[in-house]
């Protein structure tokens, strides 16, 4: 179940408009009474500094929360911050949800690299450990590739097995060949490497706080319900 717009409206107003465009979209990919449980991993390499300091990140999880609201009813999200290793495993909530990404990464330490591996790892961990029954959508969010590529592309597809979607989505210069190894995710082999496509990428550019609600929404959710689809047929989603 989702949660009410008047719950939106006493918990945090201030996300309605983006509870709303979230609706419109998630509506229009015949998503509007799917139960899904939604993860944000965010990449604290020392390249994301600006996006921390600028907003962007901060953004990016109003717009996941606002995503969320639609799709579930506690009103949070787990989140995984990652680097060299695991830097926190959080939550963010529609209460409070202001400042709150300043908040967790005053407390963090340094900014290293990009272990994409890890990352899955914490949430494949969280969602089998929480005893979930709906289907996961995982917000992937980094500036560059993987310092392990064989690593990052061996867990897609082990995680191909699981209830769980990946959509990476890319922070930078559109044009910069970091990137190429998330195109590659994206597009593995069906059913050689992996028995479902369970990964979607695409690119919010140099601003991501420039792309539009609706169209974030739309490329979020855009490829969730043709893996939904493969996955029940499958048995790999049950609900």
């Amino acid at each position: 179940m989702a949660l009410s717009l008047r719950k939106v409206e006493e918990s945090a107003p201030a996300l309605v408009s983006l509870y709303k465009s979230a609706g419109v979209s998630l509506r229009k990919h015949g998503m509007g009474d799917q139960r899904v449980a939604v993860y944000l991993v965010l990449d604290y390499s020392g390249s994301m500094k600006p996006y921390y300091q600028d907003g962007s990140v901060q953004a990016l999880a109003d717009r996941v929360l606002g995503l969320s609201a639609n799709l579930d009813d506690d009103g949070r999200v787990p989140v995984v911050f990652f680097s060299t290793d695991i830097d926190a495993e959080t939550d963010i909530s529609l209460a409070g949800h202001e400042g709150r990404i300043d908040r967790i990464v005053a407390g963090l330490g340094h900014m290293g690299k990009t272990s994409y591996h890890l990352a899955m790892d914490a949430v494949i961990d969280h969602y089998i450990d929480s005893g979930a029954s709906a289907p996961a959508l995982v917000v992937f969010q980094t500036d560059g590739g993987p310092i392990n590529k064989p690593a990052a592309e061996r867990y897609v597809c082990k995680a191909a097995k699981l209830p769980i979607f990946w959509q990476f989505i890319g922070f930078g210069d559109p044009d910069s060949r970091q990137f190429e190894f998330l195109r590659k995710l994206d597009e593995l082999a069906v059913p050689d490497k992996r028995p479902v496509d369970n990964a979607g990428f695409f690119h919010a550019g140099k601003d991501p706080r420039r792309v539009p609600d609706a169209e974030l929404y739309d490329r979020i959710v855009s490829q969730f319900p043709a893996w939904l689809a493969a996955a029940r047929a499958r048995g790999i989603v049950r609900s």
